[in-house]
Order: C-alpha cells, then structure tokens, then sequence
C-alpha cells in the first residue's frame, strides 16, 4: 500500500513540475484568438507554426544562439579543466595552507552572485571588456562548486594508482592528465550538466554587461520579445521553448553519468 502511496506522490510531484513547461509549450502554438480565451485550453484547437516563423524573423535569433552557444562551449570546457586542477591539487599535492585554501573556496560557496555583481562590473569595465563575449565568460570561468565536486572525485581514486603513477616516473600534470583525470569522467559530466544550465540560461549577468544587440545571449535577447511584442506573449512562449531544447539534449546525452557523478566521493 505504501508503495502506490510513494508513485502517487511522485506522479502529481512530476505533473506539478512539468505542468509549467507543457503551459509554455501550448502558448507557443496558439493562435492569438486562443491565448486568453476562457476557460484555457492546454491543447490548442489550431497548431501555429507561424509564431514560430515570426520569432525568427522578427529579432536576430540566429546571431543569439550563436552567442549563447560560444559563450557556453567557451565556459563548460574552461571550468572543468581548471576546476579539475585545481581539485587535484586539493585531493592529492601537499602544499602549505591546503585546507585553508580548500576551507576559502567552500566559503565562496555562501556567497551569492548577486552580491557581487557590482565589484565584478567594476573590474570588467577596467579591462575594458564591457558590452564583449569575453566580459560575460571570464568572471565566472571557473567556481568553487565545481573544484569541490572534482576534489572529491580525485578523493575517491585509490591512492595505489597515484603511487604507480609516480613509480613509473609520472610528473604531476601527466598524472594529472592521463591517469587521474579519464577516471573521472562520470563527476565531470555532472559538472558538465551543471555548467552548461547555469551558462546558457544565465540571465542577470549577460544583460548587466552586454549593450549591443549584437552580442546579445539568447535570454537577454529574448527578454526583450516583451518590450517589443508587448502583447504577443505567442512569440516569448516559442523563444523559451527554442532556449530550452539544447539543455534537455545535452542532459540526454549525458544521463547515463549524472547518477555516477554526483554520488562519486560521496564517502570522502
């Protein structure tokens, strides 16, 4: 009996959860007879792929998915690389105030980015990569969250293949590099995941920094469906479908190890 009890919670926990995603899926194929009709239909009586079409034609979509896409390539390959030395050094070099490093980064943790967004522009601005890709990347190219997820899987690699690494005469970056880092691939597809939702739906940051339309991400571009479409909420429903497809093929595709990862180091 409990059992059932357990699947009907967690079917009505995933209708709620995805309830607000079907929504948006359903506006974005209305017709605008449709969009505030009463009762709401879920299911449109008419599909139109115009609203679609319209999106596309009416702002740069394809220069915003570009820039989206540079920008989150750029981030998820530049914070697993450096997130992954810095979590080895943490897990397996002996250096003076390692745990007060580790102990700072953990802290920074607490800290959230809004908090900071003021003394980053500041710095952005005198590096001269306001309104730039760059500006949105650099700031943010590496966190603590992903060297403490990469700590821990390094934590979670026996000690005896770091020892017949250094038998067989391996300096730290090619123990780093060929042995210890292909064993952790399950947390770096987790951190994987992780960096890619955070990079392509970053929002705040992206529209504090960038002014040109040309540089625009995909969510600062689409924001501003609503200041030219005021009324057209057809055309916002579509763009936050366009936006979130990349995210759910990237998750697909890299399922088969989220499990494994955010468990990896789980007893260190």
């Amino acid at each position: 009996m409990m059992k059932y009890i357990r699947y009907c919670i967690l079917v009505i926990g995933a209708g709620i959860a995805v309830m607000p995603f079907l929504w948006l899926l359903s506006t974005s194929f209305k017709g605008a007879e449709e969009l505030f009709a009463y009762p709401p239909a879920i299911i449109p009586s008419v599909i139109v792929w115009e609203n679609y079409s319209g999106l596309w034609n009416a702002v740069p979509l394809g220069i915003y998915f570009i820039n989206t896409i540079v920008v989150t390539i750029i981030s998820v390959v530049l914070n697993v690389l450096l997130s992954s030395l810095a979590g080895f050094a943490l897990a397996r070099q002996h250096f003076k105030y390692k745990q007060t490093v580790f102990y700072v980064i953990v802290a920074s943790l607490l800290i959230p980015k809004e908090v900071i967004i003021l003394p980053l522009y500041t710095i952005v601005l005198k590096m001269h990569l306001a309104d730039s890709l760059a500006g949105v990347i650099i700031p943010f190219v590496v966190d603590g969250m992903g060297i403490f997820m990469m700590r821990q899987a390094f934590l979670s690699i026996p000690k005896e293949i770091e020892e017949a690494g250094i038998i067989d005469g391996a300096s730290p970056f090619v123990l780093w590099w060929n042995v210890m880092l292909p064993m952790t691939k399950p947390m770096m597809a987790t951190l994987t995941i992780f960096t890619f939702i955070a990079s392509w739906g970053d929002f705040l940051w992206p529209l504090v920094v960038l002014k040109s339309p040309e540089h625009f991400t995909l969510q600062v571009g689409l924001s501003y469906l609503m200041g030219t479409f005021v009324d057209n909420f057809r055309y916002v429903a579509a763009g936050g479908i366009l936006s979130i497809i990349p995210v759910v093929i990237v998750f697909i595709f890299m399922q088969k190890y989220f499990e494994r990862g955010l468990f990896a180091g789980s007893g260190k």
